[in-house]
């Protein structure tokens, strides 16, 4: 069994600017706190690297919604950082509601280089029942 302490904190800026380029449809340099090989499981996704994460977020993104992730709270344990939160996902379909679902997010830090994420686990919604 392993036991680990976290500390309730103000996100951290590298968390605020990836969620800002998801936001903004920029997929650029907020990406960069992700590990050349981070792995990715948001939801039912299995994606490995980096730039995999950020295509297949850019082309999800743009299917149909904005989104704006607002921090409810965030953990720091050291290596492991927990991020919850809400999104507003607004639908190009202006005939689809605005919906806010819950997120959930772990992120494990790289063993050789801390300050980035080697593993991102995430779940968001339902957005709807």
């Amino acid at each position: 069994m392993t036991s680990m302490n976290f500390t309730q904190k103000d996100p951290p800026q590298w968390l605020l600017d990836f969620w800002k380029e998801i936001d903004d449809k920029t997929f650029g340099k907020g990406f960069d706190c992700l590990a050349d090989d981070a792995v990715c499981n948001l939801g039912v996704a299995d994606w490995h690297g980096r730039n995999t994460i950020r295509d297949n977020l850019r082309q999800f993104i743009d299917r149909g919604f904005t989104a704006h992730h607002d921090v409810v709270e965030y953990w720091d344990g050291g290596s492991i950082k927990m991020f919850h939160g809400k999104v507003r996902m607004t639908f190009d379909d202006k005939s689809l509601p605005v919906v806010r679902p819950t997120m959930a997010h772990f992120f494990y830090m790289d063993q050789n280089d801390p300050s980035k994420v080697s593993r991102w686990l995430g779940a968001v919604g339902p957005t709807e029942f």
